[in-house]
Protein backbone atom coordinates (compact mmCIF):
# COMPACT_ATOMS: atom_id res chain seq x y z
CA UNK A 1 0.00 0.00 0.00
CA UNK A 2 1.38 3.43 -0.56
CA UNK A 3 1.19 6.64 1.07
CA UNK A 4 -0.72 9.82 0.42
CA UNK A 5 0.19 12.92 -1.34
CA UNK A 6 0.60 14.89 2.13
CA UNK A 7 2.57 11.75 3.70
CA UNK A 8 5.48 11.32 0.78
CA UNK A 9 5.54 15.52 0.97
CA UNK A 10 5.98 15.27 4.71
CA UNK A 11 8.92 12.65 4.49
CA UNK A 12 10.58 15.17 1.80
CA UNK A 13 10.25 18.61 3.52
CA UNK A 14 10.81 17.29 7.55
CA UNK A 15 12.09 14.26 7.22
CA UNK A 16 14.89 14.39 4.26
CA UNK A 17 15.30 17.98 4.07
CA UNK A 18 14.46 18.74 8.04
CA UNK A 19 12.98 22.46 7.02
CA UNK A 20 13.27 24.67 9.62
CA UNK A 21 11.24 28.19 10.50
CA UNK A 22 12.63 31.12 8.74
CA UNK A 23 14.14 29.27 5.79
CA UNK A 24 14.28 30.21 2.07
CA UNK A 25 12.94 26.93 0.45
CA UNK A 26 12.69 26.42 -3.53
CA UNK A 27 10.45 24.03 -5.21
CA UNK A 28 11.45 23.19 -9.05
CA UNK A 29 8.71 21.52 -10.86
CA UNK A 30 7.15 21.57 -14.32
CA UNK A 31 3.66 21.81 -15.47
CA UNK A 32 3.40 18.23 -15.41
CA UNK A 33 4.20 17.92 -11.65
CA UNK A 34 1.52 20.42 -9.90
CA UNK A 35 -0.35 18.59 -7.38
CA UNK A 36 2.96 17.12 -6.37
CA UNK A 37 4.78 20.20 -6.27
CA UNK A 38 1.59 22.50 -4.14
CA UNK A 39 1.66 19.00 -2.13
CA UNK A 40 5.38 20.17 -0.93
CA UNK A 41 4.96 23.49 -0.77
CA UNK A 42 1.96 23.13 2.04
CA UNK A 43 4.36 21.15 3.25
CA UNK A 44 7.03 23.84 3.48
CA UNK A 45 4.87 26.50 4.64
CA UNK A 46 3.65 24.43 7.64
CA UNK A 47 7.10 24.15 8.80
CA UNK A 48 7.22 27.55 8.77
CA UNK A 49 9.65 28.46 5.76
CA UNK A 50 9.36 31.14 2.65
CA UNK A 51 8.42 29.16 -0.33
CA UNK A 52 8.88 29.64 -4.26
CA UNK A 53 7.89 27.16 -6.57
CA UNK A 54 9.70 27.63 -10.16
CA UNK A 55 7.81 25.92 -12.99
CA UNK A 56 10.19 24.97 -16.08
CA UNK A 57 8.85 22.62 -19.10
CA UNK A 58 9.07 19.00 -18.63
CA UNK A 59 11.01 18.23 -21.34
CA UNK A 60 13.69 20.27 -20.18
CA UNK A 61 15.86 17.39 -18.93
CA UNK A 62 19.02 19.64 -19.79
CA UNK A 63 17.92 22.92 -18.47
CA UNK A 64 21.47 24.09 -17.81
CA UNK A 65 20.40 27.33 -19.37
CA UNK A 66 17.68 28.12 -17.62
CA UNK A 67 19.56 27.91 -14.34
CA UNK A 68 22.30 30.63 -16.06
CA UNK A 69 19.80 33.25 -16.22
CA UNK A 70 18.36 33.04 -12.91
CA UNK A 71 21.26 31.95 -11.00
CA UNK A 72 21.37 34.61 -8.41
CA UNK A 73 17.49 34.09 -7.48
CA UNK A 74 18.81 30.28 -7.29
CA UNK A 75 21.45 30.42 -4.88
CA UNK A 76 19.66 32.94 -2.49
CA UNK A 77 17.59 30.11 -1.37
CA UNK A 78 18.64 27.78 1.59
CA UNK A 79 17.25 24.54 0.20
CA UNK A 80 16.26 23.46 -3.24
CA UNK A 81 14.35 20.67 -4.43
CA UNK A 82 14.33 19.54 -8.29
CA UNK A 83 11.07 17.96 -8.08
CA UNK A 84 10.57 18.12 -11.68
CA UNK A 85 10.27 14.89 -14.28
CA UNK A 86 13.47 14.28 -14.80
CA UNK A 87 16.83 14.08 -12.63
CA UNK A 88 18.22 18.20 -11.83
CA UNK A 89 21.38 16.39 -9.50
CA UNK A 90 23.90 16.29 -12.36
CA UNK A 91 23.33 19.91 -13.16
CA UNK A 92 26.18 22.40 -13.02
CA UNK A 93 23.61 24.74 -10.64
CA UNK A 94 24.08 22.01 -8.05
CA UNK A 95 27.61 22.39 -7.76
CA UNK A 96 27.03 26.10 -7.07
CA UNK A 97 23.63 25.56 -4.53
CA UNK A 98 26.39 23.19 -2.67
CA UNK A 99 29.42 25.10 -2.59
CA UNK A 100 27.13 28.44 -1.32
CA UNK A 101 26.24 26.40 1.56
CA UNK A 102 22.62 25.49 0.63
CA UNK A 103 21.37 22.52 0.41
CA UNK A 104 19.25 20.50 -2.78
CA UNK A 105 17.33 17.39 -3.07
CA UNK A 106 16.98 15.48 -6.70
CA UNK A 107 13.49 14.30 -6.18
CA UNK A 108 12.72 13.18 -9.88
CA UNK A 109 8.65 12.70 -10.25
CA UNK A 110 8.89 10.53 -13.12
CA UNK A 111 6.19 7.48 -13.41
CA UNK A 112 5.12 5.31 -15.93
CA UNK A 113 2.13 3.90 -14.16
CA UNK A 114 0.43 7.26 -13.36
CA UNK A 115 0.55 7.09 -9.71
CA UNK A 116 2.34 10.11 -7.90
CA UNK A 117 5.88 9.32 -7.38
CA UNK A 118 5.23 10.62 -3.80
CA UNK A 119 2.87 8.02 -3.12
CA UNK A 120 4.91 4.79 -3.80
CA UNK A 121 6.09 2.69 -0.81
CA UNK A 122 9.69 3.12 -1.34
CA UNK A 123 9.25 7.00 0.07
CA UNK A 124 8.84 5.31 3.24
CA UNK A 125 12.75 3.60 3.44
CA UNK A 126 14.42 4.60 6.62
CA UNK A 127 17.29 6.62 5.88
CA UNK A 128 19.50 5.40 8.94
CA UNK A 129 19.02 1.65 7.32
CA UNK A 130 20.00 2.64 4.18
CA UNK A 131 23.43 4.35 5.51
CA UNK A 132 24.11 0.98 7.71
CA UNK A 133 23.42 -1.28 4.32
CA UNK A 134 25.74 0.33 2.46
CA UNK A 135 28.87 1.28 4.93
CA UNK A 136 30.76 -1.20 4.42
CA UNK A 137 30.98 -1.37 0.61
CA UNK A 138 30.93 2.28 0.51
CA UNK A 139 34.29 2.05 2.83
CA UNK A 140 35.57 -0.81 0.57
CA UNK A 141 35.20 1.71 -2.31
CA UNK A 142 37.04 4.39 -0.83
CA UNK A 143 39.90 2.45 -0.82
CA UNK A 144 39.61 0.79 -4.61
CA UNK A 145 41.38 2.13 -7.79
CA UNK A 146 38.91 0.17 -9.67
CA UNK A 147 35.60 -1.52 -9.78
CA UNK A 148 34.60 -5.13 -11.51
CA UNK A 149 30.98 -6.12 -11.82
CA UNK A 150 29.37 -9.85 -13.27
CA UNK A 151 26.12 -11.03 -13.15
CA UNK A 152 24.88 -14.48 -14.14
CA UNK A 153 23.18 -13.40 -17.18
CA UNK A 154 26.81 -12.56 -18.56
CA UNK A 155 27.66 -8.96 -17.53
CA UNK A 156 31.33 -8.82 -16.95
CA UNK A 157 32.73 -4.81 -16.39
CA UNK A 158 35.40 -3.06 -15.60
CA UNK A 159 35.08 0.56 -14.32
CA UNK A 160 37.81 3.01 -12.87
CA UNK A 161 37.74 5.56 -9.97
CA UNK A 162 40.68 6.57 -9.41
CA UNK A 163 40.68 10.57 -7.95
CA UNK A 164 37.20 9.79 -7.72
CA UNK A 165 35.40 9.86 -4.31
CA UNK A 166 31.97 7.23 -3.51
CA UNK A 167 29.05 8.83 -1.75
CA UNK A 168 26.16 8.35 -0.30
CA UNK A 169 22.03 9.15 -0.75
CA UNK A 170 19.49 8.30 1.55
CA UNK A 171 17.13 11.38 0.85
CA UNK A 172 18.94 13.35 3.63
CA UNK A 173 19.70 17.36 2.92
CA UNK A 174 19.82 18.24 6.10
CA UNK A 175 22.82 19.99 5.83
CA UNK A 176 24.48 22.93 4.68
CA UNK A 177 26.13 21.90 1.55
CA UNK A 178 24.77 18.76 1.45
CA UNK A 179 23.24 16.85 -2.14
CA UNK A 180 20.39 14.36 -1.46
CA UNK A 181 18.19 12.31 -3.49
CA UNK A 182 14.68 10.12 -3.68
CA UNK A 183 17.26 7.15 -4.69
CA UNK A 184 18.60 5.57 -2.30
CA UNK A 185 22.46 4.41 -3.27
CA UNK A 186 26.06 4.06 -3.43
CA UNK A 187 27.40 6.60 -6.27
CA UNK A 188 30.50 6.78 -7.95
CA UNK A 189 31.37 9.60 -10.95
CA UNK A 190 33.12 6.90 -12.29
CA UNK A 191 36.10 7.74 -14.70
CA UNK A 192 34.81 8.36 -17.88
CA UNK A 193 37.59 6.49 -20.38
CA UNK A 194 38.01 3.61 -18.31
CA UNK A 195 34.36 1.43 -18.07
CA UNK A 196 34.67 -1.53 -20.57
CA UNK A 197 33.53 -5.00 -20.71
CA UNK A 198 30.47 -6.84 -21.61
CA UNK A 199 26.93 -5.91 -19.71
CA UNK A 200 23.25 -7.45 -20.27
CA UNK A 201 20.43 -5.06 -18.67
CA UNK A 202 17.58 -6.98 -17.46
CA UNK A 203 16.74 -4.50 -14.76
CA UNK A 204 15.20 -1.34 -16.43
CA UNK A 205 16.28 1.28 -19.27
CA UNK A 206 15.48 4.21 -17.19
CA UNK A 207 12.80 6.49 -18.21
CA UNK A 208 11.82 4.00 -20.63
CA UNK A 209 10.98 1.25 -18.05
CA UNK A 210 11.19 -2.19 -18.16
CA UNK A 211 13.06 -3.97 -21.79
CA UNK A 212 10.80 -6.21 -23.40
CA UNK A 213 13.93 -8.72 -23.04
CA UNK A 214 17.63 -8.87 -21.86
CA UNK A 215 19.87 -6.68 -23.88
CA UNK A 216 23.38 -7.26 -24.59
CA UNK A 217 25.77 -4.04 -24.31
CA UNK A 218 29.60 -3.37 -25.02
CA UNK A 219 31.64 -0.93 -23.56
CA UNK A 220 34.18 0.42 -24.61
CA UNK A 221 37.19 3.00 -23.50
CA UNK A 222 34.41 4.04 -21.28
CA UNK A 223 31.69 4.41 -23.87
CA UNK A 224 28.15 2.17 -24.56
CA UNK A 225 29.46 1.06 -28.61
CA UNK A 226 27.43 -1.75 -29.00
CA UNK A 227 23.65 -2.32 -28.22
CA UNK A 228 22.32 -5.71 -29.60
CA UNK A 229 19.40 -7.20 -30.43
CA UNK A 230 16.07 -6.11 -31.17
CA UNK A 231 15.40 -5.27 -27.82
CA UNK A 232 18.05 -2.71 -28.17
CA UNK A 233 15.95 -0.76 -30.47
CA UNK A 234 14.14 1.24 -27.98
CA UNK A 235 16.90 1.93 -25.98
CA UNK A 236 19.06 2.68 -29.48
CA UNK A 237 16.15 5.63 -30.55
CA UNK A 238 16.55 7.11 -27.12
CA UNK A 239 19.67 7.62 -26.26
CA UNK A 240 20.06 8.76 -29.97
CA UNK A 241 16.92 11.02 -29.29
CA UNK A 242 19.55 13.29 -27.10
CA UNK A 243 21.26 14.74 -30.44
CA UNK A 244 24.65 14.33 -27.88
CA UNK A 245 27.19 11.39 -28.02
CA UNK A 246 28.25 12.48 -24.58
CA UNK A 247 24.89 10.52 -23.74
CA UNK A 248 26.71 7.04 -24.81
CA UNK A 249 29.53 8.11 -22.00
CA UNK A 250 29.10 5.73 -18.69
CA UNK A 251 28.98 8.51 -16.21
CA UNK A 252 28.35 6.71 -12.65
CA UNK A 253 28.26 3.44 -11.17
CA UNK A 254 25.34 2.77 -8.65
CA UNK A 255 24.38 0.33 -6.21
CA UNK A 256 20.85 0.67 -4.72
CA UNK A 257 20.02 0.03 -1.22
CA UNK A 258 16.35 1.09 -0.59
CA UNK A 259 15.04 -2.64 0.41
CA UNK A 260 11.07 -1.25 -0.04
CA UNK A 261 11.78 -0.62 -3.51
CA UNK A 262 11.19 -2.78 -6.20
CA UNK A 263 12.60 -2.89 -10.17
CA UNK A 264 9.69 -3.46 -11.74
CA UNK A 265 9.27 -0.60 -14.35
CA UNK A 266 6.72 1.47 -12.51
CA UNK A 267 9.07 4.55 -11.39
CA UNK A 268 12.71 4.86 -12.78
CA UNK A 269 13.80 6.15 -9.51
CA UNK A 270 12.28 2.80 -7.33
CA UNK A 271 13.93 0.75 -10.19
CA UNK A 272 17.00 2.55 -9.60
CA UNK A 273 17.08 2.50 -5.82
CA UNK A 274 16.01 -1.36 -5.51
CA UNK A 275 18.03 -3.40 -3.20
CA UNK A 276 19.91 -6.14 -4.94
CA UNK A 277 21.04 -4.36 -8.45
CA UNK A 278 22.92 -2.29 -9.28
CA UNK A 279 22.86 0.73 -12.53
CA UNK A 280 24.78 2.49 -14.62
CA UNK A 281 24.43 6.13 -15.30
CA UNK A 282 24.64 7.23 -18.64
CA UNK A 283 26.05 11.00 -19.66
CA UNK A 284 26.55 13.28 -17.58
CA UNK A 285 27.86 13.09 -13.63
CA UNK A 286 28.44 16.38 -12.54
CA UNK A 287 27.64 16.71 -8.56
CA UNK A 288 28.29 12.98 -8.61
CA UNK A 289 32.32 13.36 -8.64
CA UNK A 290 32.90 13.65 -12.05
CA UNK A 291 33.80 16.19 -14.97
CA UNK A 292 31.68 15.09 -17.95
CA UNK A 293 28.55 17.30 -19.36
CA UNK A 294 26.13 15.99 -21.63
CA UNK A 295 22.67 16.70 -22.75
CA UNK A 296 20.83 14.41 -20.31
CA UNK A 297 21.44 11.56 -17.78
CA UNK A 298 19.69 8.63 -17.12
CA UNK A 299 20.10 4.96 -15.62
CA UNK A 300 20.81 1.32 -16.91
CA UNK A 301 19.70 -1.07 -14.13
CA UNK A 302 21.18 -4.71 -13.93
CA UNK A 303 20.08 -7.57 -11.12
CA UNK A 304 21.70 -9.67 -8.69
CA UNK A 305 25.29 -8.51 -9.67
CA UNK A 306 28.80 -9.35 -8.03
CA UNK A 307 30.72 -6.99 -7.37
CA UNK A 308 34.42 -6.23 -6.33
CA UNK A 309 36.04 -3.29 -4.88
CA UNK A 310 39.67 -3.45 -6.14
CA UNK A 311 40.03 -7.32 -5.08
CA UNK A 312 37.35 -7.19 -2.34
CA UNK A 313 34.57 -9.18 -2.25
CA UNK A 314 31.41 -6.52 -1.64
CA UNK A 315 28.38 -7.94 -2.76
CA UNK A 316 27.41 -11.15 -3.89
CA UNK A 317 24.35 -12.01 -6.26
CA UNK A 318 22.90 -8.80 -5.01
CA UNK A 319 23.80 -9.44 -1.23
CA UNK A 320 26.26 -6.95 0.66
CA UNK A 321 28.97 -9.32 2.10
CA UNK A 322 31.08 -6.68 3.78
Amino acid sequence: MGLSLEAGAHTVISRWCRVRPGEKVLIISDEHHVQESMALWSAADRCGASVALLTIQERASHPGSIFRSMSDFVLRNDVIIGATNFSLVTNRITQEVLAKGGRFLSLPLSSSSGQPALTFSFMDMDPEEAERAGRGMLEALRRAGEVRVTTALGTDLTFGKRGREPGLFNGLADQPGKVGSSSFEIYIGIEEHVTSGQAVVDGSLGYLGLPAAPIPLTFRGGRLVEIAGPAGEDLRRYMDSFGDPGIYVAGELGIGLNKISRCVGNCYIEDESAFTTFHIGMGRNLALGGVHDAAGHFDLVFKYPTIYAGDVLIMKDGQPVV
